[in-house]
């Protein structure tokens, strides 16, 4: 299984995004998470978190939240990304594959 770093982007940061949701939806927010999540099950590693930048500036959008994910290809991972909540919402994803060390194979 190959691993990949999810970043999620959008135009508005995640503490703002957070600050503007009511609780409601919040919740309703939080819930279309888990319902993917769910759905995508062990290609999940690890879920993640909300980011929020300090220094410098990329380019494009600013990274809110990553996750850390695996798939037997990148096809059959995009499939799981299909139908995310972040891209219902109008965000991107940047799907980064992790490479081994040199020197570190079977390390671990």
């Amino acid at each position: 299984m190959t691993k990949y770093m999810i970043l999620y982007r959008s135009p508005v940061s995640a503490s703002e995004q957070m600050d503007a949701n009511d609780p409601e939806a919040a919740q309703a927010g939080m819930d279309a998470w888990m319902t993917w999540a769910q759905r995508a099950g062990s290609a999940v590693v690890e879920l993640g978190s909300p980011l929020q930048p300090v220094g410098g500036g990329g380019v494009g959008d600013p990274v809110g939240g990553y996750s850390i994910m695996q798939a037997d290809s990148l096809e059959s991972l995009q499939e799981v990304l299909a139908g995310h909540p972040h891209t219902e919402w109008g965000g991107t994803i940047d799907v980064l594959e992790f490479l081994a060390m040199p020197g570190m194979e079977g390390a671990g």
